[in-house]
Formats: C-alpha cells, sequence, structure tokens
C-alpha cells in the first residue's frame, strides 16, 4: 500500500512539470526541475530565487542529442571480476588510459592529465594553424579538410569529457567514497532491492562547507519529508523517476558549489552583506520572514512538496526549511548574477551528466508522444529503501560539486568554456 502511494506520488512529478521543448534530450533531463529551453530574461528576480533556494536546481540548458555510450555491467553479472570503480566505462584512448590509471597508480592521475591536456592544446594549434592555410582552399578539397577537421574535433571533445569525468571519479576516490555502481537488483538479496550498497553520508557530509550542507539538508528534506531519518522502509519507485532526480541533484550540486564559493570568499574577506556577517539569530530572523503568520510558504509551492509528499508522510514542509546562512546569502544575490550561477557552462558538463546518470540507471523505456509529453508506461519499477534514496541524491549533490571544480580546473589549463 505504501509502495504503491509513494510510486503514484513520484509519478506525478513529470506530469506536473514538462519541458517545452522534449526532442533530443535525455529522458533524465526531462523530467522535473528543469527550465524550459531558452533564458531566464521573462522571470522576475524573485522568481528566480524561489526555484534555487527551494529546489533542486531546474537549471537551463541548450539542446542536446543523446549519445549512445557503453556502461559498465553490475557487480552481480561481472563473473568474478573485480567491480568497476564508476557506472560509465570511458572509451576514448585518453579514457582507458586513465582508467588504467585510477586503478594502477591513483596517484599519478594528476600528472597523466596535465600531460593529456597538454598534448590537447598542441593538437587544437596546429589544427587552427592548418585551417588558416587552407584558407585560400576552394572546391572538394576545402570540403574534405572541413570534415577532417570536424572528426578530429569531436576526437577532442569526446577526450576532455572522459577526461573530466576521470578527475570526478578520482576526486570521490581521494575522499575514499565509492560510486554507486549501476543499479540492478542485488543478487543476494530475495527482496529484490538495489541499493545494497553501503551508507556513506557521513564521509559526503565532510565534503561540503557547514553552510553548504545546511542547504543539502534542505534539499534532501524537500524530497523525502518526514522520511528522511527512516532508512530502511522500502519502496517501489520508477527508475526513470529516481533517475531524474539523481540529475536533477547533480545540477543542484554544481550550482551550489558555484555560489558557495563566492560566499566563502566573501566571507573570509568579512565583506558579507547585510546580517549575514553577524550571529545566528540575525540569519533566523532573516529566513524566518518566509513563516510569519500572513508570510507566503515558499516550500508550499515547491516542485519536491507537490510531487514527492504525498506517501513520504505527513505534515508542514515549511517548517522543514531550516534557517541557513548561505540560503539567505541567495537571497540578497541580484537576478542576472543569480541567472548566471544557475547555469552549467558547458556542453561538455551536460554531457557527463547525462551519460553518468544513464550509465548509473540505464536507458528508459520510454515514448515521447505528439504533444512533447513522456509516456513511461513500461518503465521499470525499482526497490529501495529512504535510506538508499538519501545516500543517491548525496552522492548525486557531490558529483555536481565536484563537476564545477574540474572543469574550473580543466579550463584554466585547456580553455573550452564559453562565457
Amino acid at each position: 500500500m505504501e509502495a504503491a502511494a509513494t510510486a503514484s506520488v513520484i509519478h506525478s512529478s513529470v506530469a506536473a512539470f514538462r519541458p517545452s521543448n522534449s526532442v533530443g534530450r535525455s529522458p533524465f533531463l526531462m523530467g522535473p526541475k528543469f527550465l524550459p529551453l531558452g533564458p531566464l530574461g521573462a522571470k522576475s528576480h524573485s522568481s528566480i530565487k524561489h526555484q534555487f533556494l527551494n529546489s533542486d536546481g531546474r537549471l537551463g540548458f541548450g539542446r542536446r542529442r543523446c549519445l549512445v555510450f557503453r556502461a559498465a555491467s553490475s557487480s552481480s553479472d561481472s563473473g568474478g571480476s573485480s567491480a568497476p570503480i564508476a557506472p560509465l566505462q570511458l572509451e576514448s584512448p585518453i579514457g582507458q588510459f586513465l582508467s588504467q590509471m585510477m586503478i594502477s597508480h591513483p596517484h599519478l592521475v594528476p600528472t597523466a592529465v596535465e600531460q593529456q591536456l597538454e598534448q590537447l592544446q598542441t593538437a587544437r594549434d596546429a589544427e587552427e594553424k592548418k585551417e588558416k592555410e587552407e584558407a585560400s582552399t576552394s572546391g572538394t578539397d576545402l570540403v574534405l579538410y572541413r570534415r577532417i577537421a570536424e572528426v578530429k574535433a569531436n576526437e577532442r571533445k569526446k577526450a576532455l569529457e572522459e577526461i573530466l569525468y576521470a578527475m570526478v571519479v578520482q576526486k570521490f576516490m581521494d575522499a575514499n567514497v565509492s560510486l554507486v555502481p549501476s543499479i540492478a537488483p542485488a543478487a543476494s538479496d530475495p527482496s529484490g532491492r538495489v541499493d545494497a550498497w553501503p551508507s556513506q553520508d557521513d564521509k559526503l557530509e565532510r565534503l561540503h562547507s557547514p553552510e553548504a550542507y545546511e542547504m543539502i539538508q534542505n534539499h534532501l528534506s524537500l524530497i523525502l519529508g518526514n522520511r528522511l531519518d527512516d532508512s530502511t522502509s522500502l519502496a517501489q519507485i520508477s527508475k526513470l523517476k529516481v533517475g531524474q532526480v539523481y540529475a536533477a541533484s547533480v545540477m543542484y550540486g554544481y550550482f551550489l558549489k558555484r555560489v558557495d564559493q563566492r560566499f566563502q570568499l566573501e566571507k573570509t574577506m568579512k565583506i558579507l552583506p547585510g546580517s549575514l556577517g553577524g550571529e545566528d539569530s540575525d540569519i533566523e530572523k532573516a529566513v524566518g520572514e518566509d513563516k510569519r503568520p500572513g508570510g507566503v510558504d515558499n516550500s508550499a509551492s515547491h516542485p519536491e512538496v507537490s510531487s514527492w509528499s504525498g506517501g513520504l508522510g505527513s505534515g508542514g514542509f515549511g517548517n522543514l526549511i531550516k534557517p541557513s546562512r548561505l540560503r539567505t546569502y541567495v537571497m540578497s544575490v541580484d537576478g542576472e548574477t543569480l541567472q548566471r550561477y544557475a547555469t552549467i557552462r558547458s556542453r561538455e558538463a551536460v554531457s557527463i551528466i547525462e551519460k553518468h546518470t544513464e550509465a548509473l540507471f540505464g536507458r528508459p523505456d520510454i515514448v515521447i508522444t505528439p504533444q512533447g509529453t513522456v509516456d513511461s508506461s513500461n518503465d521499470e519499477h525499482i526497490k529501495i529503501s529512504f535510506g538508499g534514496l538519501k545516500r543517491l541524491v548525496l552522492e548525486a549533490v557531490t558529483f555536481g560539486s565536484f563537476l564545477w571544480d574540474v572543469e574550473s580546473y580543466v579550463d584554466s589549463r585547456y580553455h573550452f568554456v564559453t562565457n
């Protein structure tokens, strides 16, 4: 009964928040919490703030084509071989090289990455020089040269994506946190539940600043409601819906790390605005304005609340959002800056989110209707504990945070992020 109610509630999340254009997008990026394609310019400052203060990051990005890739097998069918260190199996020569390095000599991965980035830069410089020399060429030769250049550029892009992914995985390894393997029922569990992985919540918490983790706790509360501390109860849930929440949480972690970096810098320089430099009582007063009698309870209209709350427990969600210095700081940021921070900067990062999520949850069996809606009637359902859901969301937020870090690092050595 409880499992059916939970599945019904999560199923409603897609119906309530459809993107305006679903052509050529990963199914995991077509669910709740994702903005329609296009700029946020028509939205008010307060509307943009509300999205990112009380949701799991509906971030805007350009149209993408779904890419085909090979996902690693789960440990249950690996035939005794060692389990993969990440769900996504890298395919380019550079990606496979780094995969082997992470297994055999993980301490040498940073040096190997530097060398590969230098080689990519050298190849790109040579290609640009050759392109200038061939500018005077015409006819069939020009078409051929351009096609060759396009193929080489695609190869560099794929190599760059896999370098970024390998660096994210390496950061998890450095923190002694194992990534969740590809989702599949554990052979050793007769109930068919998929979350046989150990809890690593404490390790994941330590990877974020105290202020950022307050925001993550609010994010978890809005997803799980009063089931946040219930780690054992099982629910049967659509794998597609869980995957959509995972992808959205990755994007939320990306946004959160970006804004937290600015917050931490201003805190260190003692230039935080208003009451943020004061005691916690000032923060509670500022955040508590949302909950005064007659005030607007932002969480009531939050997509997570309307989509997940029924079946996850009753009670008001307004008191689930706890006072947070970082949340109050975000409220002080102007709309244009917040819009910029809410945008994933590179196509490579969006592609990594798509590929990693699909490697983790598999390609769902869905159909896009002529109206642009998602028909997921054939979607697989999985048994998972609420503790397992919490683990997935924590990992996803951390993945997004690491993705921001490595994207910034790589761009400083091999520029690929467009303004």
